[in-house]
């Protein structure tokens, strides 16, 4: 990847410590290498077979112990000149939050800081992709302030509240509006496959969506801040058994989930007031939702490899904690 130096705000640069990420999510296996303020990211789709929409935990984390040391052994020799990990244990940063996938870069990370004898930091899934997107899109200097930060996912469709955190945490997140039964990424992946495109479905979807020459009418199905995507899914799949055109039904599906994350974000504006927006995860790299939401609410957005599951966030935020400057850029 380029080098993002010249895109940082805020006090001070990256520290100069040479960090490696891991995250096993239940899409990605994920590893990062963070030196000199540049990322070197490798990843790979865990195999979903053709028709399916998702893995058992089970499977997931016997291809994580497959493929984690082969991801590894491609960000090459510098490993060895890791001074501290970072990885993801959790999927969100809540008590009672945990998935078995996550365990295997879990003892991956535990193991090689043995070896190399760099500490370990833990950081919640949902940690890491806020961090990749601030990151990428040269604003880490959010980090000193309150932000509403959206996490939209086929595992999490939530925003947070994420507030700078001084004793050692760099930042906290306080959950304050989500889903209520099927998740973002959840709905499209489904409605993906319903028109015969591979698993995960949000970057073929994507395209085919904004081919369609029908302007969508959507309304958001909402309880408070919380909104409701289960009826967006059977909004499609009627649709398509009724003969729609697959760019029709496409649209439908996105500008039904944006019309959602629209109503969110405007909630939790008239809650909190004017505070910086911040998009993160796999479905936050849609083309529509990124520009209608940048338009509307100037909301921040990392790369579109970045937004996706990946290891950069543990990567960038086990590197700010080990050089003890907190929030402090």
């Amino acid at each position: 990847f380029r080098a993002l130096r010249s895109r940082w705000t805020g006090r001070r640069r990256m520290p100069e410590t040479v960090s490696l990420g891991l995250d096993t999510s239940n899409y990605t296996t994920s590893a990062a290498l963070l030196q000199n303020s540049e990322i070197h990211s490798r990843g790979r789709l865990l195999p979903v077979k053709a028709g399916e929409i998702g893995l058992r935990q089970s499977d997931a984390v016997f291809h994580h112990t497959r493929q984690l040391p082969q991801v590894v052994a491609e960000l090459g020799g510098a490993v060895q000149d890791v001074r501290v990990i970072g990885v993801s244990d959790r999927p969100r940063d809540a008590e009672d939050s945990y998935m078995p996938c996550f365990l295997v870069g879990l003892g991956a990370a535990e193991m090689l800081g043995q070896a190399l004898g760099a500490p370990v930091h833990r950081f919640s899934h949902q940690q890491g992709h806020i961090a990749a997107a601030l990151y990428s899109a040269g604003r880490l200097a959010l980090l000193e302030r309150p932000f509403i930060a959206f996490h939209l996912s086929g595992g999490t469709t939530e925003a947070v509240l994420a507030e700078p955190e001084r004793s050692g945490k760099i930042f906290t997140t306080r959950l304050a509006a989500r889903s209520l039964d099927l998740k973002a990424g959840q709905v499209i992946d489904r409605v993906g496959v319903l028109l015969g495109l591979p698993f995960p479905a949000g970057r073929h979807l994507d395209p085919l969506a904004c081919a369609c020459g029908e302007k969508i009418k959507a309304r958001a199905s909402m309880k408070g801040a919380d909104c409701s995507l289960s009826g967006v899914e059977n909004k499609c799949r009627a649709l398509a058994e009724s003969g729609a055109p697959r760019e029709t039904v496409a649209a439908v599906c996105m500008a039904h989930v944006i019309a959602a994350v629209d109503a969110m974000c405007a909630a939790l504006r008239a809650q909190y007031g004017d505070l910086p927006v911040l998009f993160s995860g796999g479905v936050s790299s849609n083309s529509m939702l990124r520009a209608q939401m940048a338009e509307k609410y100037g909301a921040v957005f990392g790369e579109p490899r970045f937004s996706a599951d990946n290891a950069a966030g543990p990567a960038v935020l086990a590197a700010l904690r080990e050089e003890g400057f907190g929030c402090a850029f």
